[in-house]
């Protein structure tokens, strides 16, 4: 088999991006492997009427590629509603529309290979051996896009998993709730989806619907016009040099830039419960608990009793229900596959890997010979990088760093926020004056 320039391992919608970006550019010999059959986006959690959290525009390619035919608009065009999309007006497009393109893209683009699991990677100090269920693929660069494993938190982790389980699972197993009292735990827009949908008695009524959530409140993503400034190629630059424990100090203050709720799921669910208790519309039974921290969970017999503590008055309080979906999130980990090459690795703060500002994991390996990894850096990078606002921008910069040249341009206009000022730079935390 000829040597490759990349083999990509994962087909997401971050390693997608990367070979619709590849696809324009001449003399590069790549392969991206997924162990699906086919290419599905988090299809566990594609409820009803669930929204996309972006804009469409910030698709796999259109920020620094709009002119490639796997954008957005390429694929309304194709499907030929492009006039009805724009008619429905929606305030966000939904959610199953845009997973519809990523598939679109990911049954059309050449160089993906599915039914086709990595095992081992290793390194023969040339090149690396990727041996997967069909073969062994040489490639002098590697793009690892695998997404990220559930979490589950520790007293979870003996709960009968048939009555105990992650958001990433949820649709598959809603229909076994019915008459159910059922703790939703977690206060993102994971865990508000889910709450919504089981008040709205769908796949028949539960009996009652607990959200626990260690936030203050439930509260909504922050997507005002300047904290959208934080996923931004300029502030980007500037937060990937800033050092490690600022980083993790400013990812603390940003977290409802990037995990709140959506605002339009939140009234939704006010709605819900308004109609219920005032109106006699619905009979499922909410009991919204903010500022609880579960920390035990016992199996009695039948059902859950959950330990947790009241962040207000710091009272434990006790509930009881028969089942328990976890919507926790997800935690960066070293895939098993890349175990052969652990050692040589440096470990980041956001888990397994460090990433420079080019995505690429750091090694004591030949500076020409680059692992980057996808979804992996969050706070070595910055609140955008496990989110799809730039993900076109990011393959677009891999691209640059793969090939040794500006294949893209990727030139911006000074930011609307000057994060820093003109004739200052940030040196061991103290703002040093450059005079000239």
């Amino acid at each position: 088999m000829d040597k490759l320039d990349l083999v990509g391992i994962g087909i997401g919608p971050f390693n997608l991006s990367l070979a619709a970006q590849l696809d324009d550019v001449r003399d590069v010999k790549y392969a991206f492997l997924e162990q699906k059959a086919e290419f599905a986006w988090h299809p566990d959690m594609m409820l009803p009427g669930v929204e996309l959290q972006t804009s469409f525009l910030k698709d796999l390619v259109t920020l620094t590629n709009p002119t490639s035919k796997w954008s957005f608009l390429s694929y309304m065009v194709s499907q030929k509603r492009m006039l009805d999309f724009m008619n429905a007006d929606f305030a966000a497009v939904p959610r199953r529309e845009f997973a519809a393109y990523l598939k679109w893209v990911a049954d059309h683009l050449g160089g993906l290979l599915f039914n086709n699991a990595v095992r081992e990677v290793e390194f023969d100090g040339n090149d690396f051996q990727v041996r997967s269920d069909n073969g062994t693929y040489v490639a002098r660069n590697l793009a690892i896009g695998i997404g990220k494993p559930a979490f589950v938190p520790g007293w979870a982790r003996h709960l009968p998993v048939e009555k105990c389980f992650h958001t990433s699972q949820a649709k598959s197993r809603l229909p076994d709730l019915h008459g159910k009292r059922v703790a939703v735990i977690g206060g993102g827009q994971s865990g508000a989806e889910l709450v919504e949908y089981l008040l709205g008695g769908n796949d028949g009524n539960v009996e009652e619907v607990l959200w626990l959530s260690r936030r203050d409140n439930f509260e909504p993503l922050d997507d005002t016009p300047f904290v959208n400034e934080y996923f931004t190629p300029g502030y980007a630059d500037i937060f990937a040099r800033l050092h490690d424990s600022r980083k993790q100090e400013l990812m603390s203050r940003q977290k409802l830039a990037s995990d709140g709720a959506s605002l339009s799921t939140l009234k939704s669910i006010y709605q819900l419960i308004y109609r219920q208790r005032y109106l006699d519309e619905g009979n499922v039974i909410a009991r919204l608990l903010p500022q609880r921290e579960v920390f035990q969970v016992q199996h009695d017999g039948e059902d859950f009793r959950i330990a947790a503590r009241n962040g207000l008055n710091q009272d434990v309080e006790f509930f009881h229900v028969d089942a328990l979906i976890l919507a926790t999130g997800y935690e960066t980990a070293l895939p098993e596959f890349m175990a052969p090459l652990r050692p040589r690795l440096e470990e980041g703060v956001s888990g397994a890997y460090r990433l420079d500002a080019d995505f690429r994991a750091c090694w004591d390996g030949p500076a020409d010979r680059s692992i980057f990894v996808q979804n992996a850096g969050r706070i070595d990078l910055g609140i955008f990088e496990p989110q799809l606002s730039l993900m076109a921008w990011r393959s677009a910069k891999i691209v640059n760093a793969l090939m040794g040249q500006n294949v893209f341009d990727l030139d911006q206009n000074r930011p609307i926020v000057d994060w820093v000022a003109d004739g200052t730079h940030v040196a061991d935390g103290a703002v040093v004056q450059a005079w000239g």
